[in-house]
């Protein structure tokens, strides 16, 4: 187990990341995993890295705060303060963020609450946020387990932490001789796959499944679709979700007309929302339902101004490595790239012809990208999802049939 974490480490940082010697680095994780951030450490300093800052959180702490301490008081607190990220983001800093789960841990917070703390915390990063858009920035996010989160997906397992460190492995290609070069062949894939796409130019996308869904989407002029690799200002090429499936594209924010549902649960702000739909007019959300955490759906889409509007629309084939688990992971790294996915809130830079260099505000008025503080991703892919591109020219060109890629764009 060691020496795979070790190369897990070694390819997040050197292949994902690409930090280099003397750059700053930031790594937020869960302190439960302190053991592989001790490894990280290693790592980035056998590289030449000398400024590191360990951003290291623990969910039960922030639980028993929340309970007991109104927001006034909560927001005196370093819990959900990202002031810091600001100063390493300014530094041009590498951000290595682990993302782990600890399902059902908030449900009996009042989801109000818990969406006033969160937005305080993307409040507290604009800065970050900015550069980031910029494409200024190195940015990571991958997984590693928690105990909770473990036990939640094997509860039969006599080892559940490290039968999720193995799936993750697994995922990831870590027990594969050269996973570099494998991931590297991954995305040289998908960036045909998002060219292709590219040179259609929608206008519009409709979905369609036997579960409800009927939903049309316009796509912004001089829109693109990337990956989840991102070229930086500097040339240097960055995987920023590891693992990573999808092609994807930001919306017009005001065209979405129709219902979706969704096909996989959501574990968001640590609690569980499932086989919830969202309905949507002029690009705004109107009415939303949820057989469990209802209050949690209605809190996310009114979190913050704009938050009720589409910002990302993804594609991920039904047959693909991480569906063909067949396992909810609850947790939207993993299941995001299982399936075909919608994003409330913040849009994509990247997404328009030379975005990074247009201001937020020229991209929201000009091409209808959604400028937001939140970004929330949902699953709607389905095994019989259909998907039409409707060209300037009004042409159907057939995306998806049968929740799958059509053969133009395998």
């Amino acid at each position: 187990m060691k020496e795979l974490l070790e190369k897990y480490a070694e390819v997040l940082l050197k292949s994902c990341l690409k930090v280099e010697k003397d750059q700053p680095l930031l790594i937020s994780g869960d302190m439960e995993r302190i053991d592989f951030i001790r490894i990280l450490e290693k790592k980035a300093l056998e590289m030449g890295v000398k400024d590191i800052y360990f951003d290291i959180s623990d969910p039960y702490l922030k639980h028993e705060a929340l309970k007991n301490l109104e927001v006034e008081d909560l927001k005196k607190l370093t819990f959900w303060n990202r002031e810091i990220w600001n100063v390493y983001a300014k530094k041009k800093a590498a951000f290595l963020m682990l993302t782990s789960q600890t399902p059902g841990l908030m449900k009996d917070i009042d989801p109000k609450k818990m969406s006033v703390m969160t937005k305080y915390g993307f409040e507290t990063r604009k800065e970050f946020d900015d550069i980031r858009d910029k494409s200024e920035l190195a940015w990571c996010i991958a997984a590693v387990p928690t105990l909770a989160w473990a036990k939640e997906l094997y509860p039969k397992s006599n080892n559940q932490v490290e039968e999720l460190w193995n799936k993750i492995f697994e995922i990831c290609s870590i027990k594969e001789e050269n996973p570099t070069e494998i991931w590297n062949e991954k995305i040289n894939k998908l960036k045909v796959r998002a060219d292709k796409l590219t040179n259609y130019q929608f206008q519009f996308l409709k979905y369609e499944s036997s579960n409800g869904t009927n939903l049309k989407i316009g796509l912004p002029k001089n829109h693109r679709w990337a990956s989840g690799n991102e070229r930086l200002a500097n040339g240097k090429e960055v995987l920023v979700n590891f693992p990573t499936e999808e092609v994807f594209t930001s919306p017009d924010c005001q065209s979405a007309e129709g219902i979706v549902y969704s096909s996989k649960p959501l574990s968001y702000q640590g609690t569980i929302i499932d086989e919830f739909n969202i309905s949507f007019k002029e690009g705004k959300v109107v009415e939303v339902h949820a057989k469990k955490g209802e209050e949690a759906l209605k809190a996310m889409v009114d979190i913050c101004e704009n938050s009720n509007m589409l910002g990302e629309v993804a594609l991920v084939p039904y047959d693909s490595p991480i569906s063909n688990c067949n396992q909810v992971f609850l947790e939207t790294l993993f299941d995001e790239n299982a399936a075909c996915h919608l994003a409330l809130g913040d849009s994509f830079t990247e997404c328009i012809e030379n975005g990074s260099k247009i201001d937020k505000k020229e991209l929201f008025e000009e091409y209808h990208l959604n400028k937001c503080d939140s970004h929330v991703d949902f699953m709607i892919g389905t095994k019989d999802l259909k998907i039409t591109g409707i060209t300037k020219d009004n042409k159907e060109i057939e995306i998806f049939r049968n929740g799958n890629f059509t053969e133009e764009f395998n």
